[in-house]
């Protein structure tokens, strides 16, 4: 098993590609701190993950945006396991709308979660991963934050601004023993893209070159590999995991 004996804190865990990552480091023999806004999934979907065997799963409720409810979230995890290996910022939220329509008030949600969040969640574990003299990070980006996408101004500038941090923080604690990267993903089939008209999805389709939309598991498996010692020279890098929609 690849992450035996690791703990990661995965937030946005509840569903989708947090969820499915949580699944797929618990299968690996990683204890998992599940950590998202929705107490009630999270709570059954940690249940749901301590009868798989392996690694076992732990929730604990909390908002990425808010500083204390960070702080708190992750003392409590490092409290539960004993300590914390691996950081995985996924979560993140869309308030699309073409630029002469998006509201201010959407331009700042999706920046304080999907942004500052990171940040938040980053700084308040940093602590626990120098203490163990090593440790991996992994944000996630998009290719909306690379190539930039129609209709989501607030979306791909947060995204965007991952990368920055993402490449910054390589550079500030790989002496450290820290790997910091990121995964880009591409259109995955999650609840972000449940109420696209199919048309649109056709069109999505199209445009990649394998034909498909990304399901969450592929995108987990890019986490699995960032977090295993199979990555242990990769740092400052941001996996493209888009089936080459962007060539």
């Amino acid at each position: 098993m690849r992450l035996e004996g690791k703990v990661a804190l995965i937030t946005g865990a509840a569903n989708g590609i947090g969820y499915a990552a949580a699944e797929v480091f618990v299968k690996e023999g990683c204890h998992v701190a599940l950590v998202d806004f929705d107490d009630q999934t999270g709570e059954d979907k940690a249940g749901t993950l301590n009868r798989l065997g392996a690694g076992k799963a732990a929730f604990f409720q909390g908002d990425v945006a808010d500083r204390s409810s960070v702080d708190g979230f992750a003392a409590k995890a490092k409290e539960h396991f004993g300590k914390i290996d691996i950081l995985i910022n996924n979560a993140g939220i869309t308030r699309d709308g073409m630029l002469h329509k998006l509201s201010a008030d959407n331009f700042q949600k999706v920046l304080d979660v999907n942004l500052t969040g990171v940040f938040n969640c980053t700084q308040a574990v940093l602590p626990y991963l120098i203490e163990n003299g090593k440790g991996k990070i992994i944000n996630t980006s998009s290719v909306s934050g690379v190539y930039g996408n129609v209709g989501q101004t607030n979306y791909a500038a947060a995204k965007a601004a991952v990368v920055g941090m993402t490449k910054t923080w390589a550079k500030e604690h790989g002496r450290k023993g820290i790997n910091v990267n990121a995964v880009a993903p591409g259109f995955t089939e999650t609840g972000m893209v449940e109420s696209v008209p199919e048309n649109v999805i056709g069109g999505m389709k199209s445009l990649i070159p394998l034909g498909r939309l990304g399901k969450p598991e592929d995108i987990a498996k890019a986490y699995l590999y960032l977090a295993s010692d199979d990555s242990d020279y990769v740092n400052g890098t941001v996996l493209h995991v888009d089936g080459g929609i962007m060539m």
